[in-house]
């Protein structure tokens, strides 16, 4: 694999979300990443979470498996994992024994609620983290709330957070030779993603309503609209000279209504008026009319679509891996490219003959 974290090699404990969305980072930036399943448990060829993976299989409830994990760790120089609190601990293979075995080896952590607190024993998902953060209440209409996906909780605040801290502390393992544990918890990271909102929130510039501010939903020159033929676009025509063209490919630019883009008075009725508007050509026709500009306009895509749009497949956006076509890793490095992903393959068996004869040693 090329990319910036080749001779990179982290060990995976199989999860689901997050800590793979880590490890697929991690690997698509180079780095050899082996991806220990349980007994039982396979690696789905297809899921591009695990692309670019060895694999391999454990009994980590077994004295060997343990051995070979300890084996494992000790050329490692990360490792994932996602179980519950003290899960590692009861097995035998705490941080405390993994560190003993490689002091510079750094220990990816990834829960939920973290590794201590009231909550850190008990099930949850994406959709409870964010609920607590602050992230769910600020999404979605007026009405209620609406779950971002599992983009902020999982992927987000989850796995691209993990994955960040990992590069982080191999950073310091490398300068040092200190190993340590990171205890990523989703409901922190997903919290740590609303900063600036937070800081809106203190200046007085964000009300922590839904709906009632400029780039969540509230304002008419910052949304998405249907078209003629049930599709959508999206405008964020937010700075005064965009918005300025948008109303003149409009044919708004004399209409008093919109003359004062700030005025929130008037937005619910702009917001009217726009909604007719762009419910009077089709989704191909609003595009011929506003890319290309700097209105700040997009169709709205689905995932069957994305990838063949022009600037997608320009960029090479997209890849084919296995036959799913999926993202391409990003970003890009202009020195140490990152080569295309594979689709996860068995451990070597001359890999495992060595750790055998190692073991056995």
């Amino acid at each position: 694999m090329g990319g910036p974290l080749k001779g990179v090699r982290v060990v995976e404990l199989a999860g689901i979300g997050p800590g793979p969305f880590a490890a697929m980072m991690l690997a698509d930036h180079g780095a050899e990443v082996i991806r220990i399943d349980r007994p039982g448990q396979a690696t789905d060829p297809a899921d591009p979470l695990l692309r670019s993976r060895q694999t391999m299989t454990l009994d980590l409830k077994s004295a060997e498996g343990i051995a070979a994990l300890r084996q494992l760790v000790r050329d490692a120089d990360a490792l994932i994992e996602g179980f519950r609190p003290g899960t590692l601990e009861r097995l035998g293979i705490g941080p405390d024994v993994l560190l003993a075995a490689n002091p510079r080896l750094v220990i990816g952590r990834m829960t939920g609620w973290g590794q201590d607190g009231p909550y850190a024993p008990y099930a949850g998902h994406d959709i409870n983290y964010i609920s607590l953060s602050g992230v769910l209440h600020a999404v979605g209409t007026a009405e209620r709330p609406v779950p971002p996906l599992a983009l902020t909780g999982d992927f987000g605040g989850g796995g691209m957070l993990l994955a960040f801290s990992i590069a982080s502390a191999l950073l310091h393992a490398r300068a040092t030779g200190e190993g340590q544990v990171i205890d990523c918890a989703m409901a922190e990271g997903s919290a740590l993603l609303m900063t600036p909102f937070y800081g809106g929130v203190a200046r007085g510039t964000w009300r922590d309503e839904r709906a009632a501010n400029i780039i969540d939903g509230g304002a008419p020159f910052y949304g998405v609209y249907r078209t003629a033929d049930g599709k959508f676009v999206s405008i964020g025509s937010i700075e005064p000279q965009f918005y300025a063209l948008l109303l003149e490919r409009l044919d708004l630019a004399d209409d008093p209504l919109f003359a004062e883009q700030m005025n929130e008075a008037n937005w619910t009725a702009m917001r009217g008026r726009l909604e007719a508007l762009f419910g009077t050509r089709t989704r191909d026709e609003w595009c011929a009319l506003m890319e290309h500009s700097d209105i700040c306009f997009a169709p709205v895509l689905g995932m069957g679509e994305a990838p063949a749009h022009l600037q997608m497949r320009g960029r090479g956006a997209f890849v084919e891996v296995g036959g799913i076509v999926q993202p391409a890793p990003a970003p890009r490095y202009s020195v140490t490219p990152t080569a295309l992903p594979r689709a996860p393959v068995p451990a070597s068996v001359d890999g495992l003959a060595r750790l055998h004869l190692e073991m056995e040693g």
